[in-house]
C-alpha cells in the first residue's frame, strides 16, 4: 500500500495531464498569478509522434501570449493543397490545387506542423519561466467533491479533495483545491470519475499514420494532399525538416484480428503501412525509408461528453470531452482551445472579479462547438475515407465533391469561423452599429496606425490574454467639432460612479481589469490625440488612427472593414481570449454597464 503523506496542500486549480490542453490550460493560469498545479501520468515528456497540425485561429491564439514567434520559426507552413484521383491507367493523377487556407479573414492564410513534444515544449518552456514545472508521474486515485451548497458556491473554499499517487516513489498525497480541470485524454480518469458518459459512435474506418523522411518521387509531397485511389485513401501532411505524416487508409483484413474482431496492433508495423501506401501511390514510387520516426493505428470514434463540468468545480477538456478523426487536424486545437476558454474565466472568478455563474459558459460555448465539430467530422471523414468514384463506381465521391467540402467548411477547420451563441458574455442587442465584426466570433485582424508616432499595429496585438477586457472606442474623426463633442459625452458617462470602470474594479484601478483603447477616423497627419478626453488617452500609447502608416502600404479602412459608421461613436467590447462579446453605441452606454453588471461582482457587494 502506498504511504501517504500527512499533510494536504492546497492549491487554486488542479490541472491533471500535460497534453496540449493541460499546459494550455497550465500557463494561462500561472501567466494570471494564479496558484495552479500541473500533473501527468507520464514520465517524460512526449518525445515524437502524436497530434502536429496547427490551425490559424489557433496560432493567433498562441500570439495572444507571446508564443507563436517559436512556432512558426520551428514548424512548417502548409499553403497549398493538392488533390489526386483515379486515372484510367489504374494510377492516380492529379485533379487540382488550392490554397490550403480557406478562411478570407485568416491572419495567417496557411497552417503550420510540428510534432506534438515540440508544441509542448514551447509551453513547458514560458511555464519554467514563471517558476512553474509540470510534476510526475503522478495519477489521481480517488475524487471527492463536497455536497455543501454553500461550500460549492465560495469561490474562496476548496470543494474539491483529490488523491494523487506518485508512481516513482509509491506515495500518495491529498491535495485540497478550489477547481480541478481534467485534461487526460480519450481514456479519461477525471471523467470516468465523475460518470461522464461520451456519447456517439465509433466507425468502421481504419487509419495507419507514419511519420518518416520520405523517398519518393511524388511531386506534391511538400503540399497538403489528399488521395483518392481505387486503392484506399491516403493524406500527407508535411512537417518540420525533410519529414512528412502519412495517413494511410487500411482495411480489416489488415489489422483486425477475426478472433476478436478488434484491432491488433502487432498485425502490422511501419514496412506493412507503407507497402498499403505504395498501391495508392502507383504509379509513383514510395520506398521504404532506414528509420522512422514513429507510427501508429486507429480507428475514427466521434464522440462527446453528455457534460463538460460538475458543480462548475471540476471541468474536462480537449480528448476527455471530445474524440474525433485527426484527418482535418482538429484534435489539438479544439483542446487547446477548450483551456483557453476556461482559463480565463477560471481566473475572473478566483480574483473576485466574476461570479461563478461566469464558468457556466464554458460548457455552454465549447460543448456546442464540439458537436458541431463532430457532426463536421462525421461528412468530411466519411468523404474521405469513401471510395471514389470511378468508370466501375460511379457512387462513389468525386473529386468535385470532396473539393467542395474541403472548401465549404474552410472557415470552421481553421477555427476562424467559430462562433459563439448569446449568452452573459455574449449580448447582440447592437449587432448592426458593426455590421462586418460577428458578436461571438474572434476580433479579426487589421492593422491600425498609433497616433502618436504612426506606428503600425495588428489590432489582435493589442488584444493579448492577460485576463482583461478591452473595450476599443471607435470615436470617428476627431477633427470633427461634433464628433468629438459625442466622445467626451460618452467619456462622462464613462467616468460615472455606477460604469462598469468605477463599479467593478477592487483598487479603483481601471487597468487593472479593463483596457480602453480609441480608435478614431481620419488621417494621421491630422490628428492630435490630445484633444481627447483624459479616459480616452490614459496614455500615449492608446490611441490609434485608421489610415495608412507612412509608406501607405499597411492598414487604413478600418471603418469599413469593421462595418462601422465613422459618424457615430461605437464601443467594442473584446472578451479577454479575443472573441467580441458585446458591440454598443455610445448612447447605449447603460447597456454595456449592463452586460459587464449580468456576470461581474462588486467589491461592495
Amino acid at each position: 500500500m502506498p504511504v501517504p503523506i500527512a499533510e494536504p496542500s492546497r492549491v487554486d486549480v488542479l490541472v491533471v495531464g500535460a497534453g496540449p490542453a493541460g499546459l494550455m490550460c497550465a500557463n494561462a493560469l500561472v501567466k494570471a498569478g494564479v496558484n495552479v498545479r500541473l500533473v501527468d501520468k507520464r514520465p517524460a515528456r512526449v518525445a515524437a509522434g502524436q497530434a502536429d497540425g496547427i490551425q490559424p485561429r489557433t496560432i493567433e491564439v498562441l500570439q495572444s501570449y507571446g508564443l507563436a514567434e517559436r512556432l512558426l520559426r520551428e514548424g512548417n507552413q502548409m499553403h497549398m493543397a493538392a488533390f489526386y484521383n483515379p486515372n484510367p491507367k489504374g494510377g492516380i493523377e492529379c485533379t487540382g490545387r488550392t490554397p490550403d487556407v480557406t478562411a478570407p479573414t485568416a491572419r495567417y492564410s496557411h497552417e503550420v506542423t510540428l510534432h506534438q513534444g515540440a508544441i509542448e515544449a514551447i509551453f513547458l518552456d514560458s511555464m519554467s519561466s514563471s517558476g512553474m514545472e509540470v510534476h510526475r508521474p503522478i495519477v489521481p486515485s480517488r475524487l471527492q467533491l463536497s455536497a455543501s451548497e454553500e461550500e460549492l458556491l465560495d469561490p474562496s473554499s476548496y470543494p474539491v479533495k483529490i488523491t494523487l499517487q506518485h508512481l516513482d516513489t509509491d506515495t500518495a498525497e491529498t491535495v485540497q483545491a478550489k477547481f480541478v480541470v481534467g485534461a487526460d485524454g480519450a481514456h479519461s480518469w477525471v471523467r470516468k470519475s465523475l460518470q461522464i458518459s461520451m456519447e456517439g459512435e465509433q466507425t468502421d474506418y481504419i487509419w495507419g499514420v507514419v511519420d518518416m523522411i520520405p523517398i519518393t518521387d511524388f511531386p506534391d509531397i511538400r503540399n497538403r494532399t489528399a488521395i483518392h485511389s481505387v486503392n484506399g485513401s491516403c493524406m500527407i501532411i508535411p512537417r518540420e525538416g525533410d519529414k512528412v505524416r502519412l495517413y494511410i487508409q487500411l482495411s480489416d483484413k489488415d489489422v483486425v484480428d477475426p478472433a476478436t474482431g478488434r484491432i491488433d496492433k502487432s498485425r502490422m508495423n511501419p514496412e506493412k503501412l507503407l507497402e498499403v501506401a505504395r498501391k495508392t501511390f502507383y504509379p509513383y514510387r514510395m520506398d521504404t525509408p532506414s528509420e522512422i520516426d514513429w507510427w501508429t493505428i486507429y480507428i475514427i470514434g466521434q464522440r462527446v461528453a453528455s457534460k463538460f463540468s460538475v458543480k462548475d468545480r471540476v471541468f474536462i477538456a480537449g480528448d476527455a470531452c471530445h474524440t474525433h478523426s485527426p484527418k482535418a487536424g482538429q484534435g489539438m486545437n479544439a483542446s487547446m482551445n477548450d483551456t483557453h476558454n476556461l482559463a480565463w474565466k477560471l481566473t475572473q472568478v478566483l480574483r473576485g472579479w466574476a461570479d461563478m455563474s461566469l464558468l457556466k459558459t464554458y460548457e455552454s460555448e465549447r460543448r456546442k462547438y464540439a458537436q458541431d465539430l463532430i457532426n463536421f467530422d462525421k461528412e468530411f471523414s466519411a468523404l474521405f475515407s469513401g471510395k471514389p468514384r470511378t468508370r466501375d463506381n460511379q457512387s462513389g465521391v468525386t473529386h468535385e465533391q470532396f473539393l467542395r467540402a474541403f472548401q465549404t467548411f474552410g472557415g470552421f477547420t481553421s477555427g476562424i469561423g467559430v462562433h459563439y451563441t448569446p449568452s452573459a458574455i455574449v449580448n447582440t442587442a447592437h449587432q448592426q452599429c458593426a455590421s462586418n465584426l460577428t458578436i461571438g466570433q474572434r476580433m479579426p485582424p487589421h492593422i491600425i496606425v498609433r497616433a502618436a508616432d504612426a506606428r503600425p499595429f495588428e489590432v489582435q496585438d493589442l488584444l493579448p490574454a492577460d485576463s482583461r477586457f478591452k473595450v476599443l472606442v471607435f470615436t470617428g474623426s476627431v477633427t470633427d467639432p461634433a464628433q468629438l463633442a459625442r466622445a467626451f459625452l460618452l467619456a462622462e458617462e464613462m467616468e460615472k460612479t455606477k460604469s462598469f470602470l468605477k463599479r467593478y474594479p477592487t483598487d479603483g484601478n481601471i487597468s487593472s481589469m479593463f483596457e480602453i483603447l480609441t480608435i478614431t477616423a481620419g488621417k494621421k497627419d491630422d490628428v492630435n490625440f490630445l484633444c481627447l478626453p483624459a479616459l480616452l488617452r490614459s496614455h500615449w500609447s492608446k490611441v490609434f488612427v485608421d489610415d495608412t502608416d507612412v509608406t501607405g502600404s499597411k492598414g487604413g479602412h478600418a471603418y469599413l472593414r469593421f462595418g462601422i459608421d465613422p459618424t457615430c461613436v461605437t464601443l467594442v467590447v473584446v472578451r479577454p481570449d479575443g472573441y467580441v462579446g458585446m458591440i454598443a453605441p455610445s448612447h447605449s452606454f447603460e447597456d454595456v454597464n449592463g452586460y459587464f453588471a449580468s456576470f461581474m461582482k462588486s467589491p461592495t457587494a
